[in-house]
């Protein structure tokens, strides 16, 4: 069984000194997106950059996909936190994704599934787990918090077969062996770090 999924956006960055409380920290979140096909290969998107490769980039962490469909409960918590004025839109690629993509959510994906575009193939390898980079770039504090608890974490894409994307490009979702669920997943996992912590 597949699902037609479409790539809304290809975004990426250099690394970037960022100021977070005080001290300038390096950073490839803020994404922008880039029109025409991007070349994929093995360890990412050209053009692209991971400042902290302990916890971004490298194989499993090639691409990085989020759904569109979250943002609509990041821009209300970011007005509610006064972050933002209410409204206010967010540009694709502002949650440091690769790919916005329209009918994603975690709880449809697993690791191992595939996804099919025209030029190349990924495979979903795990969930993002936020960090302090996060809460600066939402603006406020709690949004690391947030995506802890409402799960919408995306995920971290491996590269099979490397290729080109673009925007507009349909995604076929072909199903691994359906064994752990992303979001499962990640929930279990910031439960356990909750614990520890």
């Amino acid at each position: 069984m597949t699902n037609a999924l479409r790539l809304l956006s290809v975004n990426r960055a250099l690394a970037t000194p960022m100021l977070i409380n005080g001290q300038a920290v390096l950073t490839g979140i803020r994404k922008c997106a880039v029109d025409g096909p991007v070349a994929v290969r093995a360890l990412g998107l050209e053009g692209d950059e991971q400042a902290d490769p302990s916890v971004h980039g490298g194989l499993a962490k090639a691409v990085y996909a989020y759904p569109q469909a979250h943002y609509a409960f990041w821009q209300t918590v970011r007005a509610q936190a006064r972050a933002a004025a209410p409204g206010e839109a967010l540009a694709p690629g502002a949650m440091g994704e690769n790919l916005t993509i329209e009918g994603l959510a975690e709880d449809r994906l697993w690791i191992g599934d595939r996804l099919l575009l025209p030029d190349c193939v990924l495979a979903v390898s795990e969930p993002r787990f936020p960090c302090f980079k996060f809460n600066a770039t939402m603006g406020f504090n709690q949004a690391a918090k947030l995506m802890a608890q409402s799960g919408y974490c995306g995920s971290y894409l491996a590269v099979i077969t490397p290729g080109t994307v673009a925007a507009g490009q349909v995604i076929e979702l072909a199903p691994g062996p359906r064994e752990v669920n992303l979001r499962e997943l990640f929930m279990a996992r910031m439960a356990k770090a909750k614990v520890a912590g």
